[in-house]
């Protein structure tokens, strides 16, 4: 049996005006079949699908204006994702309060990624018909905030600047390249490394920053820059 949605306000830190829209939220249409009503959540969801990503993309560029818009994308793909909206979902217990048909809940239907990730974007719309679209990107701020903080120019999703540098160079034929730790300095607490990127022998650029991975990070955005001018003056053994 689900939880009473009432308890899911407060891990929501939303006080709904109209319960019947959370309870409706909660429904997933095999418990809608099941009962022969036509009242399940996924028209919310839509609404809430809509809410999510204009919340993540004004977080996104209010945090990374600078950054390329394909780089934005690919941070909102990955934020919208399936695996981590369902991430999101456990974090407030959401599974407990699913209304599920009797089969879909014995196949385990409170802990699939896929539902969870639903009954979270259907929770969002409900909370704009509820309360708004400012109050919706309340609840999105507060979900994704620690998130994108940690998001850094150069590793925004698995395709940062090492990724995408390493599939050019193969596009081309050119040997993978290397990352090779040249120097390091200060106090424990404020290291600065700098790191060489080689392709086959031939210094391609440098990076430096406060962890190896973020300098490397740099170098390989550098050499994404310069690709042009390595290849035209690319040695025979790369050819």
């Amino acid at each position: 049996m689900p939880q009473p949605p009432e308890k899911l306000e407060a891990a929501l830190r939303y006080r709904f005006a109209n319960p019947a829209l959370l309870r409706r939220a909660l429904v997933h249409r095999s418990a809608a079949h099941e009962r022969g009503s036509r009242t399940h959540n996924e028209s919310l969801e839509f609404m809430g699908d809509t809410v999510l990503a204009l919340g993540v993309s004004r977080m996104l560029y209010t945090r990374l204006a600078e950054v390329a818009v394909g780089d934005l994308a690919r941070a909102r793909a990955y934020l919208v994702s399936e695996g981590n909206l369902a991430r999101k979902a456990r974090t407030i217990d959401l599974g407990d309060y699913l209304d599920l048909g009797r089969g879909e809940d014995k196949a385990g239907g409170r802990a699939k990624d896929s539902l969870l990730a639903d009954t979270y974007e259907a929770v969002l719309g409900a909370i704009m018909e509820d309360g708004g679209v400012e109050a919706a990107l309340a609840v999105v701020t507060r979900h994704f905030a620690a998130q994108v903080s940690r998001l850094k120019p150069g590793v925004l999703t698995g395709r940062d600047y090492k990724t995408r540098l390493q599939e050019e160079l193969q596009a081309r034929g050119s040997p993978v390249p290397r990352y090779r730790l040249s120097s390091e300095s200060g106090p424990d607490h404020r290291k600065s490394f700098t790191v060489e990127l080689l392709v086959g022998t031939r210094l391609l650029a440098k990076g430096s920053g406060t962890s190896k991975k973020i300098a490397e990070q740099k170098a390989a955005s550098r050499a994404l820059a310069g690709l042009h001018k390595f290849f035209s003056e690319t040695a025979p053994e790369e050819s």
